[in-house]
């Protein structure tokens, strides 16, 4: 297909809170562009984005959803367009985060009932931050209590100006049966089967409408000069010049669409996939920007040009294993091209080329830049790393990161059986390849799941059993207590053992104190004569410091003690380095009898980022958590910053009480910091 018949692509990324009918809307999208012969209800579980039984069992989006579709505008021109249907749940930021790399526009839905919310606020700033267009739809209009002119005013009254109305509802709730057109002043009136007829506005609104026509045009006009000019001189632009100019206003991010439909009845929804193809900008219109040696340089996004690919999300599929959402940046990818990462080097094949719709796999047979494409087994390919032509310039570039979306809330894992310790590793590692948003620590023996929430790691381990057949049962994170001598002591550690044949002689003396925080565990020869000879130094160290990892009176590993070896006693027969290994040991344990332990307790610096109106809310609960404030700034947006030292006791469940203390509308870092010595009443329990 040559470019002058090649449809137009549109890739659009759908991102609100959550409840504001998304899912809903895509399903109608499908529907009326004649994908689907009836749309699904999240209800049913039977939608094409929530398709995972993770989704269906919640009747929640839990994972980006691919729904791609062909529209053919009003003026002839058909449009490729793909929606990216991404979680409204902050569990699942890092899915708003994939879509917005691998879109060139962001539709902010809002529903008519609840108007601007949290995540709401999140999807804005997220798409923002990532240099996305905007575009905003009001969802639920056919609702109770829905209400298009309150929801207008809550943008503005949020993210300020540059909001342009480009729809009024014709009637609301259960009267919502059409829509007005701001630009052509005309109504729009719906059949069941989603198509419209015009019919005459009534004579309330039609005042309205021509009063909001009239504002709307300033708007417009205003970021134009000469249309400006030509405007104040008495000459009114014609509908096309306002939606040109418009057009380019919402891709360089100074305006801001807003449209109303009902997903259920499809009320608006011709017009929204008329107005998403006509004003957003498409692959031509931008530049992608990816890094040369952490310079920023911009890519044209060329269907001629040198393979580039942009791997912005895995899939773990239970039939086909590791599917790669690409999105191609430049050139034009075909089976059986052979591509570099620029990232690990790895030469990969591209066997086939798929487009995702739910879990349909649609083959392709090539897919130009702007695309979004999916491939399976690149084995080498990591999300978030770009695959180049070899030899190309692009196998030195590399993508732009992500927002980083710390892992605050974490689980121990212990598997069922001996089969699942075996998968567990490779089963976790493919976990956090879908999902980057995941992390894996293992501190010692233990196997602990971090992630943003707990309904992130829930979903996360159903999948681990479900995916990759790995069953696990969950613990909370034990606190990492540690603990360390209270005073300066000295003692002697003995073993003397003749049971007939080679006996065990072995005595050390040892004098332990206490050493400043972080220190560790430090061993000192300081023996004088020879009473220990020097062969046996090294087992007299390791002796001590497995008895501190062991742990001292309360069980906790022994830390920032200093033991010196003053003196001792060897025989040349039965000494050994198992004798002298298990008197230090019995050594130290006797010191920490002797002068007593002091707890300690890890501290974690803890930073929270919340509205000002709940400072004093989340301030009053650090403190009831025996946190201590640091500082607090005014941060972005008018936010406040708040820094505070907390011990790690104490937020086990902390981003699940503030979420549900400040409404969802907080950020929160948690980064260790240090121990220190834990109130005794404290132990004692």
């Amino acid at each position: 297909m040559d470019a002058a018949t090649r449809p137009r692509i549109r890739t659009v990324a759908l991102v609100g809170a959550a409840g504001t009918g998304k899912t809903t809307l895509t399903e109608a999208l499908l529907h009326r562009a004649g994908v689907l012969a009836r749309p699904g209800r999240v209800e049913d579980g039977s939608t094409v984005c929530d398709h995972e039984p993770e989704e269906v069992a919640r009747g929640a989006s839990l994972a980006l959803g691919v729904a791609p579709f062909r529209w053919t505008c009003g003026g002839g021109a058909t449009y490729d367009v793909t929606l990216l249907d991404a979680p409204g749940s902050l569990d699942f930021a890092g899915c708003v985060d994939a879509a917005l790399a691998a879109a060139d526009l962001a539709l902010v839905v809002v529903s008519a009932v609840d108007g601007v919310q949290a995540g709401t606020v999140r999807a804005w700033r997220a798409a923002a931050a990532a240099g996305v267009p905007r575009m905003v739809v009001v969802t639920k209009e056919d609702k109770a209590r829905a209400d298009f002119r309150h929801v207008l005013d809550d943008l503005r009254a949020t993210f300020g100006d540059g909001f342009v109305p480009l729809e009024l509802p014709l009637g609301e709730e259960s009267a919502f049966a059409g829509v007005a057109d701001v630009l052509t002043e005309d109504g729009y009136a719906y059949e069941p089967d989603g198509h419209h007829h015009v019919e005459p506005l009534p004579s309330g609104l039609a005042e309205e409408e021509h009063r909001l026509h009239e504002e709307v045009t300033e708007e417009i006009v205003a970021h134009d000069d000469e249309q400006l000019e030509r405007y104040l001189g008495g000459e009114e632009p014609t509908v096309d010049e306002l939606e040109r100019t418009l057009a380019h206003e919402v891709r360089d991010g100074e305006a801001f669409p807003v449209l109303v439909v009902s997903g259920v009845t499809g009320v608006g929804v011709d017009r929204l996939a008329d107005l998403l193809c006509e004003l957003g900008p498409g692959p031509a219109d931008r530049r992608v920007t990816v890094l040369a040696d952490a310079t920023a340089v911009e890519v044209a996004m060329d269907p001629d040009g040198p393979a580039l690919a942009h791997a912005f999300r895995t899939v773990a599929d239970p039939f086909v294993g590791q599917v790669t959402l690409l999105r191609v940046l430049s050139g034009t990818l075909r089976p059986g091209d052979r591509l570099v990462n620029a990232a690990t080097r790895a030469e990969e094949r591209v066997p086939g080329l798929f487009r995702l719709r739910g879990k349909e796999h649609l083959p392709v047979q090539a897919a130009v830049a702007g695309e979004v494409v999916a491939v399976a087994k690149l084995t080498g390919t990591p999300t978030g790393s770009l695959l180049a032509a070899k030899g190309s310039p692009g196998a030195r570039l590399a993508a732009r990161p992500l927002p980083a979306r710390p892992a605050v809330y974490g689980l121990v894992l212990e598997p069922v059986t001996q089969s699942d310790d075996d998968r567990l590793s490779a089963a976790l590692a493919r976990l956090v390849a879908e999902d980057p948003t995941l992390a894996v620590d293992r501190a010692g023996d233990r196997t602990v799941l971090r992630g943003l929430g707990d309904t992130h790691l829930t979903v996360a381990l159903e999948r681990l059993a479900r995916v990759f057949g790995v069953h696990v049962t969950t613990a909370p994170v034990p606190v990492g207590y540690r603990e360390t001598v209270a005073r300066t002591v000295e003692v002697e550690g003995k073993v003397k053992k003749q049971s007939g044949g080679h006996g065990q002689f072995a005595v050390v003396r040892l004098r332990v104190s206490s050493l400043p925080a972080g220190s560790g565990v430090e061993v000192v020869d300081k023996v004088v004569g020879g009473a220990v000879p020097r062969g046996y130094l090294p087992a007299v160290e390791r002796g001590v410091r497995e008895a501190a990892a062991a742990g001292g009176p309360h069980g906790f590993p022994v830390v920032d003690v200093r033991v010196e070896v003053v003196d001792g006693k060897a025989h040349s027969v039965d000494s050994s380095d198992m004798a002298f290994r298990t008197a230090a040991s019995i050594g130290l344990k006797e010191a920490l009898a002797a002068a007593g332990t002091v707890v300690l307790e890890p501290v974690s610096r803890v930073r929270v980022t919340v509205p000002s109106a709940v400072q004093g809310d989340v301030m009053s609960d650090l403190s009831s958590r025996r946190g201590r404030i640091t500082d607090t700034a005014t941060g972005a947006d008018g936010e406040v910053v708040v820094e505070a030292t907390v011990p790690e006791a104490e937020l086990a469940r902390y981003v699940l009480d503030l979420r549900s203390l400040t409404g969802g509308r907080a950020d929160l870092t948690v980064a260790p910091d240090h121990y220190e010595p834990c109130p005794e009443h404290l132990v004692s329990a």
